[in-house]
């Protein structure tokens, strides 16, 4: 006998279970065979059950399903967190359907992962009619009233999807919670940050809802307020540690408002809690990267690769990374750990050459960076190899790729092929604010990891010494620095500032004078988009009004 349908809150009108459509994903038979059974009593019109997370894909990419559950542990292959961040991110499932994560695990890494995208419940094994129908009933009622809403987001009428959730506020008194926070994500969506923030700020007034305070410091960053930003986040981490979608939108801000290593010491807080989020993972590694933190960025490029085997988010990015970042770690390292290293690189970027091989630049990006492993570990004639022959046949390289055969040849040395590639990829790509920036970061420091690891290091302690007016130190320090980076603008012009310093303060002109000239003659081919040009161009002044 099929169980008595469930009102609907919407006019008490009855929801139709025979017209309802389920996918049931798990791996196995008597289980799908158990759900089925379940799922008829209740009067359930039409079932189609898989096995594997490949097959839920191929499912709902050719049909659309009101219900789907699916187990988390699917065996080898997709699992069910992949199945649902594919169908959110291919947009296979509507917002006015229900996927449910069916689970026998529930350990704090699996739930944390799943929740990164949002499955609209959970159901624990073992699983009885009564606990299904009871679970079915309360979303379906739900889904039902804000049935509406829903269809206008799928559509994308967004300015629709507004103007019902207004209608429907005092309507619905059950689901104002909901109704508030997609109105909020609506604004938001749609660039009106006054109401959007005005909604979370009424919500915090009366109640302290993490949704609420969450939101407010996603709409303080698109408001370029970031100290208010940072400081509502903190607050919310505070009072709800284990919420890390807020440390997420904290190492945001704080990475806007340039302060980059405590956004990387953020985002390692939030892998900690939840180490299944492959973008979260690849966020962190780009970061670290940046940051010159080539211990963390490794591991967590790793662990994006890792994570990547069945997600709908691998890209062959994820393997040329760990490798750059294994070449940094294991350049000019020779023992057992940087052989350990180097042949750890050279594996993944054969990997990436043979899951992607279709992709543009692939093989040349992964061919140039294997041939910096191989010369880091003195293995000369062997990058010679697969340097030379891209060189002589003469094929247009892209600018990823030209960028990288640059640091390719500084790294063998051969610095003047490489500064004249970039300057030809200068001239090519004129208008590419992103791309010059990339060229002009590399012939300031033509030098391998260690060695720019170490000029930044002495610029640090220059600019320490300067701004505690010890000059002598200061600019023994700078010395230090451009005897590993000779050419370095930023370098240079630090150097000619303290000497000037110390001209003003009656030292040895003359000496001091031609150290200035000296400096500054490393700077005369430095082109006028330089970001130190101006600075270049004063201190030059300056300089010749000396002598």
């Amino acid at each position: 006998m099929s169980s008595p349908r469930p009102q609907s809150q919407s006019g008490n009108q009855p929801i139709d279970f025979s017209k309802l459509r389920v996918l049931v994903v798990d791996d196995f038979d008597n289980f799908r065979l158990s759900m089925r059974q379940m799922l008829r009593g209740m009067g359930i019109g039409h079932i189609e059950a898989c096995a594997t997370g490949s097959a839920a894909i191929q499912s709902c990419t050719y049909d659309q399903f009101d219900i789907v559950l699916c187990d988390y542990n699917l065996g080898s292959g997709k699992n069910g967190q992949h199945v649902l961040e594919e169908l959110r991110h291919r947009k296979l499932l509507r917002r006015t359907s229900l996927f449910i994560m069916v689970t026998a695990e529930t350990s704090k890494e699996m739930v944390m992962g799943a929740r990164e995208y949002q499955p609209d419940g959970y159901l624990t094994k073992p699983i009885n009619q009564a606990s299904l129908s009871q679970r079915l009933n309360a979303l379906l009622q739900q889904r039902a009233v804000l049935l509406p809403i829903n269809r206008e987001i799928d559509l994308d009428n967004l300015p629709k999807a507004i103007s019902l959730c207004t209608q429907m506020l005092p309507q619905q008194p059950r689901y104002r919670t909901w109704i508030l926070k997609t109105l909020s994500d609506l604004y938001y969506q749609v660039g009106d940050y006054s109401h959007a923030r005005k909604i979370c700020e009424d919500v915090l007034q009366s109640r302290d809802l993490s949704w609420a305070r969450l939101g407010l410091g996603r709409i303080l960053i698109a408001e370029q307020r970031y100290g208010e930003a940072i400081q509502a986040l903190q607050t919310l981490i505070e009072r709800q540690p284990d919420l890390v979608e807020a440390y997420d939108q904290l190492a945001r801000a704080q990475s806007l408002a340039g302060k980059s290593g405590t956004a990387q010491r953020t985002l390692e807080q939030a892998t900690a809690l939840s180490p299944n989020a492959i973008l979260r993972q690849k966020q962190l590694a780009t970061l670290a990267s940046r940051n010159q933190d080539m211990d963390t960025a490794c591991q967590a490029w790793r662990q994006t690769v890792q994570l990547g085997r069945y997600s709908i988010h691998d890209q062959p990015e994820h393997y040329l990374g760990l490798g750059r970042s294994l070449c940094d770690l294991s350049e000019d390292d020779t023992s057992d750990e940087g052989r350990a290293r180097a042949d750890e690189a050279l594996r993944a970027l054969a990997l990436v050459r043979k899951r992607f091989p279709e992709a543009d630049d692939v093989p040349d990006l992964s061919r140039l960076i294997e041939a910096r492993v191989l010369q880091g570990q003195k293995r000369v004639e062997e990058a010679d190899a697969i340097i030379n022959p891209l060189i002589e046949s003469g094929d247009h390289l892209s600018p990823g790729a030209e960028l990288e055969l640059a640091r390719t040849l500084f790294a063998r040395d051969r610095r003047d092929e490489a500064k004249k590639r970039l300057m030809a990829l200068s001239q090519r790509c004129e208008g590419d604010a992103e791309i010059q920036s990339a060229i002009e970061a590399l012939l300031d420091e033509p030098v391998g990891f260690r060695k720019r690891l170490q000029a930044r290091r002495l610029t640090r302690e220059g600019i320490q010494a300067f701004e505690k007016q010890d000059l002598e130190t200061a600019a023994k320090t700078f010395a230090e620095a451009l005897t590993l980076v000779p050419a370095h603008p930023a370098l240079n012009l630090n150097l000619v500032q303290v000497r000037l310093r110390q001209i003003d303060q009656d030292a040895d002109r003359h000496a001091l004078i031609q150290q200035c000239r000296q400096c500054l003659a490393q700077l005369d081919s430095l082109p006028e988009g330089h970001q130190q040009y101006r600075r270049f161009q004063s201190l030059k002044r300056k300089v010749e009004a000396l002598s």
